[in-house]
C-alpha cells in the first residue's frame, strides 16, 4: 500500500512534464498523508497537456452519499479497478500523482519500522492514480483521488507484499491518455516497478505523525528491531 510519500525537490521536472510552467501552490512536502490536498497531473478537457490540480487524497466515488466515504479509499489496488469505486475512473479518469519516494512500514512482532523508498539518484517520478468527481446538496463538489497499487518486486516484498504503481515515464501519454480505454493495456502499465533501481533506508518514527512534515522526516534513523529484512 502507499500511505504516505513524499515530493521534496524543486520541480523544474514538471514543466518538463506538462509542458509549461506548474504554477504556483507547490512547495517541499516532506509526509503527505491521505485527507490531504494532493497535487495531481491530469489531462484538462480543452487541452492536449497536462495541467495540475490540487485534489483531496482519499477518492470518493461519485455516488458515495458524503465526502466520509473517501477516507479509506486512498488506495486502489491494481487488481480491483473493476469494482464500482473505481470502475470508471480507471476508464476515463486516470492521473499522475508526483513523488520522489515513500515511506513503507514492516512488521517485525510489535515494532513497526518505516522505510524511506526511493528511486536511484534520487529521481522523481509519477505514482500511477484515479480521480473522481463528487457532487453533494447544494452544489458541493470534491474533486479526489487514489494511488494504484500493485504486488511488491523482490526488493521490497520483504518490507510489505504491496507497492505504489510508479509508472516509467514512456508510459505517462498512454496513462493519461483520454482515448485508451482496454483495460488490458492499462493494467500492463501496473506492474512492480524494478527492484534494482529502487533504494530504502531506515527513518524514525516522525513518519508516524502527518503534522511532522519537515526534512527530519528523511533522516537516516537504526532500525528499530537491530536488523534489517534486506540488504541494499
Amino acid at each position: 500500500m502507499c500511505g504516505r510519500y513524499v515530493l521534496s525537490q524543486p520541480l523544474p521536472w514538471l514543466k518538463d512534464l506538462l509542458g509549461k510552467d506548474p504554477g504556483p501552490g507547490l512547495r517541499p512536502r516532506y509526509n503527505i498523508a491521505p485527507g490531504q490536498d494532493v497535487p495531481v497531473i491530469r489531462l484538462p478537457s480543452t487541452e492536449g497537456e497536462g495541467a495540475i490540480a490540487f485534489l483531496r487524497w482519499g477518492l470518493i466515488p461519485r455516488w458515495a452519499k458524503s465526502p466520509a466515504a473517501g477516507g479509506g479509499l486512498f488506495n486502489a489496488r491494481a487488481d480491483s479497478t473493476e469494482k464500482p469505486a473505481f470502475r470508471e475512473a480507471f476508464r476515463a479518469r486516470r492521473c499522475l500523482v508526483p513523488a520522489d519516494g515513500f515511506y513503507e512500514w514492516a512488521v517485525r512482532g510489535s515494532v513497526r519500522q518505516p522505510y524511506f523508498v526511493h528511486l536511484e539518484g534520487n529521481k522523481p517520478f509519477c505514482f500511477a492514480g484515479l480521480w473522481e468527481r463528487w457532487e453533494g446538496p447544494g452544489g458541493a463538489v470534491i474533486e479526489s483521488c487514489a494511488i494504484l497499487t500493485t504486488e511488491a518486486n523482490r526488493f521490497l516484498k520483504n518490507i510489505h507484499p504491496r507497492m505504489p504503481a510508479i509508472l516509467p515515464r514512456l508510459a505517462y501519454a498512454s496513462w493519461l491518455a483520454p482515448g485508451e480505454r482496454k483495460p488490458a493495456l492499462l493494467k500492463a502499465l501496473l506492474a512492480p516497478y524494478p527492484g534494482d533501481e529502487m533504494v530504502a533506508r531506515t527513518v524514525g518514527n516522525r513518519v508516524n505523525h502527518p503534522a511532522n512534515d519537515d526534512p527530519g522526516c528523511l533522516e537516516v534513523a537504526p532500525p528499530a528491531t537491530g536488523e534489517l529484512p534486506f540488504e541494499g
